[in-house]
C-alpha cells in the first residue's frame, strides 16, 4: 500500500469514537479528587480504573461494540521451548474489525510533570519508542501516547515538543519529517483532541504495509488544582 493511501485505508471512525470514549471517562473520574484515583495514582492503577469505568459506562452509552483491555499481553513464543520471550504489556487497548477493515489501537500512559525526567521517560526507550523499536501496536498504523498532566500544562507539552527537534532524538524515534520538515504536525490530521502527531520509520516485521507508524499525542489534565490533594500524614505512635 503506497504511503498516501493507508488513511483512506484506516478505520478513522471507530478510532476516533474509541477516543472520545476515553476521554470522557477520563473527564468524569478525574473532575474532582478521589481517594484511589487522583494525582498520586499510579499509572497501572489509573489505566485499570479508567478502562473498567469506560467500559461499564461510557462506550455503553455511546454504542461501541469493539473491545477493550487493560494490560494485554503482548509478545514472542519460543516455537521450540514454548517460553513466552519480549513479553509487554500495554496499558489499554481498543480492538474493533467489520467484514473490511480492523484496528487495535494501543494508549499507552505517563504521568507527566515538569521535570526532564519525565519527559524523557514519555520520549524515549520505555515510552514513545515502544511504537518505534519496541514490540507494541505490530503492523498497525495508528497508536496514541496519552500523558497525565501533574503540573500545568505549558510547563511541559512545549518542552515535549521542543525535544522532538533534537537530532538525537529525531533519529532514536526514526522520525519522518512532514511535509513542512517540522518533526510533527499540529493540528492532528487524524484527532481534533490530539495536541499533536509523530510519524515513524519501523522495521518490516513491525511496520504496516506503508512502512511507519503515526502516534497521536494526548495530554489528560485533572479537573482541580494538584496542589489541592492533601499528601498522606503518618499514623502517630500509640
Amino acid at each position: 500500500m503506497a504511503a498516501a493511501d493507508w488513511l483512506s485505508a484506516f478505520p478513522l471512525q471507530p478510532a476516533t469514537e474509541a477516543v472520545e470514549a476515553l476521554r470522557q471517562g477520563w473527564s468524569e473520574l478525574a473532575e474532582r479528587p478521589r481517594p484511589d484515583f487522583n494525582p498520586k495514582t499510579k499509572e497501572d492503577a489509573l489505566t485499570k480504573r479508567l478502562k473498567v469505568y469506560v467500559e461499564n459506562h461510557v462506550a455503553r452509552e455511546r454504542g461501541l461494540l469493539g473491545m477493550w483491555a487493560a494490560e494485554d499481553v503482548i509478545g514472542e513464543v519460543d516455537t521450540t521451548t514454548g517460553e513466552l520471550i519480549e513479553e509487554r504489556r500495554t496499558d489499554i487497548v481498543y480492538g474493533w474489525n467489520s467484514e473490511v477493515q480492523s484496528m487495535k489501537l494501543v494508549f499507552e500512559f505517563k504521568r507527566l510533570g515538569r521535570q526532564k525526567k519525565h519527559r524523557d521517560h514519555y520520549l524515549r526507550e520505555q515510552g514513545l519508542g515502544r511504537f518505534v523499536t519496541g514490540i507494541y501496536s505490530r503492523r498497525q498504523a495508528v497508536a496514541a501516547m496519552v500523558g497525565v498532566l501533574l503540573d500545568p500544562e505549558e510547563e511541559i507539552v512545549p518542552p515535549i515538543r521542543d525535544a522532538l527537534a533534537e537530532t538525537a532524538l529525531a533519529t532514536l524515534l526514526r522520525l519522518r519529517p512532514t511535509v513542512a520538515g517540522e518533526p510533527y504536525a499540529r493540528p492532528s490530521p487524524l484527532f481534533s483532541a490530539a495536541d499533536f502527531d509523530t510519524e515513524h520509520e519501523r522495521e518490516p516485521a513491525l511496520a504496516p504495509s506503508h512502512g511507519t507508524i503515526r502516534v497521536s499525542h494526548f495530554f489528560f489534565a485533572f479537573g482541580y488544582p494538584t496542589s489541592t490533594l492533601k499528601p498522606k500524614t503518618a499514623k502517630s505512635a500509640a
